[in-house]
C-alpha cells in the first residue's frame, strides 16, 4: 500500500494578519484574500475613512476585519500600535510610495520621502511584528510587497529601485536571523499592476509600450495576479519558504 502525500492547507483559520497599506490597490486585495482564506485581518493605513469602507465590504462578504490608523513612516507610533494590537501571525506590508524622476534630478527631499516609507518604514514594521511573535514564542510569516524593480533598473526609477533593492536585502538577513524562531520572511515582486496609483503610467503611450514590451506574457498585472501568492506565503503550504522573492512579473526579469 502506498501512502500518498497530502497537500498542505492554504487555509488561514485562527490566524491574525496585519496588512499595511490596505486602503487601496494591492494592499486592499491582499486583505480581502486573507479574510477569504479564514484569517482575521487588521487593515492599516493613514486614511481611516477608506479603511472603514474596506472593512464594511469585507464584513458584507462574510470576513472578519477591523481598521487601524497607521503611518509606517512614524516608526515609534507604528511599533506601539503593533505591540498593542498584536501578536500577528501574518504581516503583509503593502505600504509604499514612489516619486519618479530622472536620477540627475532627484532631490534629497524626494529621496528621503520615499526611503522613509519604503525602507525605514518597511524595516521597522517588519521588526515590530517579529518582536511580537518572538515574545509570544509563535511562528509567523512576514511578507513585504517589493517589486520587480528590486531586481532590475528602470528609467526615472532610481530612487524607487534603490528602496526596493534594500527591501530584498533586509528580507534575506531577517529570514536568516529569525529562522530559529520559525518566523519566515519573504518578498513578493510584482510587475506593473493596474491600480489607481499606476493609472497615469498606463495612460502614457510611451510608458505603456515599454511595459508591454518587457512583460513576456503581453499584458500588465491585475491585483488578482498577486493575491494567490500572498495566501500561499501566509499559509502552511509554504512552510519551507523563507528568505526569497516570489516574482510575479510576467517574465520581465527572465532576460
Amino acid at each position: 500500500m502506498i501512502d500518498l502525500p497530502r497537500t498542505p492547507s492554504f487555509r488561514l483559520d485562527g490566524r491574525r494578519a496585519l496588512v499595511a497599506g490596505a486602503s487601496s490597490g494591492i494592499g486592499l486585495a491582499c486583505a480581502a484574500a486573507l479574510t477569504d482564506a479564514g484569517a482575521e485581518v487588521v487593515l492599516a493605513a493613514r486614511n481611516v475613512e477608506k479603511l472603514d469602507a474596506v472593512v464594511a465590504a469585507i464584513a458584507r462578504a462574510g470576513g472578519r476585519a477591523r481598521s487601524l490608523a497607521l503611518d509606517v513612516a512614524d516608526v515609534a507610533s507604528t511599533a506601539q500600535a503593533v505591540a498593542d494590537s498584536g501578536p500577528f501571525d501574518v504581516l503583509v506590508n503593502s505600504a509604499g510610495i514612489a516619486r519618479h524622476s530622472a536620477a540627475a534630478d532627484t532631490t534629497p527631499d524626494e529621496f528621503d520621502a520615499v526611503a522613509a516609507v519604503n525602507i525605514r518604514g518597511a524595516y521597522f514594521l517588519t521588526q515590530a511584528v517579529a518582536k511580537g511573535l518572538i515574545a509570544a514564542a509563535k511562528p509567523g510569516s512576514l511578507i513585504n510587497i517589493s517589486s520587480q524593480m528590486g531586481h532590475v533598473g528602470g528609467v526615472d526609477r532610481a530612487v524607487y529601485c534603490a528602496t526596493k533593492h534594500a527591501v530584498e536585502g533586509f528580507t534575506k538577513a531577517m529570514a536568516i536571523e529569525w529562522g530559529s524562531h520559525r518566523i519566515r520572511v519573504n518578498t513578493i515582486c510584482p510587475t506593473f499592476i493596474r491600480t489607481a496609483l499606476t493609472r497615469a503610467t498606463f495612460e502614457n503611450p510611451e510608458r505603456a509600450r515599454w511595459i508591454l514590451d518587457k512583460i513576456k506574457l503581453g499584458r500588465p498585472g491585475e491585483v488578482e495576479d498577486v493575491i494567490g501568492a500572498v495566501v500561499y506565503l501566509a499559509s502552511d503550504a509554504s512552510a519551507l519558504v523563507t528568505g526569497t522573492s516570489m516574482m510575479i512579473d510576467g517574465g520581465w526579469t527572465a532576460e
